[in-house]
């Protein structure tokens, strides 16, 4: 038997080919988010391209990491770095952005190790996938997802993660 597979983030991708780059610029321009870092986790090359373009026409600094499980192991690192050099986590790291379904694991399970590791205190999560339903959104803030966005919305991506990060800028002058 002959199965058809179709990739969908690559379509969408390849038909939105939108240049709205302005607009980003314009939601992060209401307060300059140059000094933060996002974090984020997704399997997709066609889904981290976007955040990326999304993170650089907002001047936000970013760090990648293509599944959970790797997401895990580098934020540990930065935690045992923010330990040695006497600074919370969250002076390296102002939100974490991940999707739902990875290899290895899963966004879930790296939002609840997150959240129930206190040296990741303060740092929202942004949960950004194409299960876009009640029940995924209500899963993820049962883990502690702070915020959820349904994948391919680029300016309701950029929109929300100016949200979140002025309100870390102003946590962090507290």
């Amino acid at each position: 038997k002959l199965v058809m597979m179709l990739d969908v983030e690559k379509v969408l991708a390849e038909t939105n080919q939108v240049d709205d780059s302005h607009e980003y610029r314009a939601i992060s321009q209401v307060n300059d988010l140059r000094d933060m870092t996002v974090f984020y986790a997704d399997d997709s090359s066609v889904a981290r391209k976007q955040i990326e373009k999304t993170l650089d026409a907002m001047g936000v600094r970013h760090v990648e990491a293509i599944n959970g499980k790797r997401a895990w192991d580098e934020l540990q690192k930065i935690a045992s770095q923010a330990e040695a050099t006497g600074k919370r986590v969250r002076d390296f790291v102002q939100l974490i952005l991940t999707d739902v379904e990875m290899p290895e694991m899963d966004g879930y399970m790296l939002t609840k190790m997150v959240k129930s590791d206190p040296r990741f205190a303060g740092i929202p999560i942004l949960m950004h996938s194409s299960l876009s339903g009640m029940s995924n959104q209500k899963l993820g803030q049962s883990v502690g997802v702070d915020a959820y966005v349904a994948k391919f919305e680029a300016l309701k991506l950029a929109e929300t993660l100016s949200t979140m990060l002025r309100a870390q800028a102003q946590n962090q002058t507290r």
